[in-house]
């Protein structure tokens, strides 16, 4: 059985006495416990070491606890600050939840209860750990020849694709604009083992009078400016696949002549008289809608037919939403290695931005976005700030439990203690969201784990 992750907690306090204290009632249960006695020392450690908790006290020389609270959140907004104070006030309790502590203590604290609220960030941090370890091994087994997903949709596609791959002659890939259809191209062609080439052609940049010539080539004196003979791209890709994407922007004359080449697996050269074998392939993709354009007398019925043989559908990623924490891990990979950067993961709240777009680019859009946050990240998190400016326009949550405003009503005042301050906002969060916690966490702008842990902690059902 592998053994539970060791959890670091750093203890900052200018009082030694204070410090011996937490570090004798924390002993032990796997925790590994640092100490510091001012708060300078306390972010140098923050820095080098990570831990996974913090426990401050608030009224300390040189920087006072909530100011230390937010340079923590700057260098790891993952962090689970806990404040401590021997001079409680409801206003300062309130603003440490606003700023992004996870917990609130008074001095002198009692040890019970002190093992009891850290025992519990222990226990949810060790749970994000396996979880970050399991997405990790997820990785090596949810990638398909390029393309990761481990959705109902995506296991779906990868199964046709290996079933598919081995037989066709030609092939349709549908889909959104941003889906990875020259993925599935690629994954088609690398999985037929035939000996050619795979062979792009981009339908959409080819001028309409230079298409003949593009796929097919032409012979010297063919048309004005053809100097030499040419092969066409039909021909290189002998013995291979071409790839037509963007097909529904083909001539209809095109059209007409690739039909031909699809039916006798022969193409003319522009200008020439002699029919050349070739055996090819063909995969072709679109994010129109084809039989709207046959309707129109866009596009031929007969070559529809005949492309769309066997037909693969790629799905939108507001279709598999569950694919988005490994699509953002394999990016994230992808460019700290590109970038050289130590960036590793996102920060809980850059999670829920992300989560709540809609990604009408799909997979090409976050890629894009993933790409901007590595470049800008400075440390090991991707945090809300790296994210392109309309992703932060579109809903920015607060950096870490935010407090539903009190409104006339709600039963908040300033008289009740910190704890039964945040029980009420998490009850009232939970209420207005019909008791659902992943909308109520967004409400509050806190992660799911957060609020299952404030569940247990006021003894919420």
């Amino acid at each position: 059985m592998t053994p539970a992750p060791r959890i670091k907690l750093l203890a900052i306090d200018d009082d030694p006495q204070s410090l011996e204290l937490v570090s004798e009632a924390l002993a032990g249960d796997g925790l590994r416990i640092l100490t510091a006695n001012d708060p300078e020392s306390g972010l140098d450690l923050v820095r080098r070491e990570h831990p996974e908790i913090v426990l401050s006290d608030v009224v300390m020389p040189k920087m006072n606890g909530m100011e230390l609270l937010s340079r923590i959140l700057e260098v790891d907004p993952a962090t689970n600050v806990v404040l401590m104070t021997a001079h409680y006030s409801t206003d300062a309790a309130v603003e440490a939840i606003k700023k992004g502590a996870c917990d609130y203590l008074t001095k002198p604290i009692s040890l019970p209860v002190l093992r009891e609220r850290i025992g519990k960030l222990v226990t949810d941090a060790r749970r994000r750990l396996r979880a970050n370890q399991l997405d990790h091994e997820l990785m090596d087994t949810c990638q398909f020849e390029g393309m990761v997903g481990r959705s109902p949709l995506m296991w779906e596609m990868f199964g046709q694709i290996r079933r598919v791959a081995p037989h066709y002659r030609s092939c349709s890939v549908t889909g959104p604009t941003g889906t990875g259809k020259e993925l599935v191209a690629r994954a088609l062609h690398k999985l037929s083992q035939v000996s050619g080439p795979l062979v792009v052609c981009n339908c959409s940049a080819v001028v309409e009078t230079l298409f003949e010539s593009e796929l097919f080539g032409h012979v010297r004196g063919a048309f004005t400016g053809a100097t030499t003979d040419k092969m066409g791209l039909f021909e290189y890709a002998h013995t291979g696949t071409i790839f037509l994407d963007e097909i529904g922007d083909m001539p209809l004359a095109t059209q007409a002549k690739l039909l031909r080449v699809l039916q006798n697996q022969e193409v003319q050269r522009v200008g020439s008289l002699r029919a050349r074998q070739v055996d090819v392939r063909v995969v072709a993709a679109t994010n129109h809608d084809l039989r709207a354009q046959i309707a129109e007398k866009r596009f031929r019925e007969d070559l529809y037919y005949r492309l769309s043989m066997v037909e693969i559908k790629t799905p939108a990623l507001a279709d598999r939403k569950e694919d988005l924490p490994l699509l953002e891990r394999f990016f994230i990979q992808k460019f700290a290695a590109q970038y050289r950067k130590p960036v590793e993961s996102l920060a809980p709240r850059a999670q829920i931005v992300l989560t709540r777009h809609s990604w009408p680019g799909n997979v090409r859009e976050l890629e894009n976005v993933i790409g901007h946050a590595c470049m800008l990240a400075a440390g090991e998190m991707i945090d809300v700030p790296d994210l392109p400016q309309y992703l932060r326009q579109g809903g920015v949550p607060t950096s870490s439990p935010a407090p539903v405003p009190a409104a006339p009503g709600d039963g908040l005042s300033a008289d009740l203690s910190f704890d039964e301050q945040e029980r009420r906002v998490i009850e009232q969060a939970l209420d207005k969201a019909g008791g659902n916690q992943v909308h109520a966490a967004r409400m509050l702008g806190i992660t799911r784990d957060k609020l299952r842990y404030k569940i247990k902690k006021h003894g919420l059902t």
